[in-house]
């Protein structure tokens, strides 16, 4: 291997939004996440949506509309 071209490994502190913290190893010296295994969804089981201007409840308006018509037609 050649000197001084690969970049320093540290013991990195990992911080998520949440609170979690714990130590990997990273050629930075700190990492934020904004979500981790102990708050995302995937391996929680809670569904957690987060809302930008409406664009969910716009979604589920938009889709309930097919929806209701489905049900009646699979009724007649």
């Amino acid at each position: 291997m050649k000197k001084d071209i690969h970049p320093k490994f540290h013991e990195t502190k990992v911080r998520c939004a949440c609170g979690n913290e714990f130590t990997t190893g990273s050629t930075k010296e700190a990492i934020r996440v904004e979500i981790c295994s102990k708050c995302h969804p995937f391996f929680t089981g809670k569904q957690k949506l987060v809302d930008t201007a409406g664009r969910v409840e716009r979604f589920r308006r938009k889709y309930a509309k097919l929806e209701e018509k489905k049900e009646t037609e699979t009724t007649q």
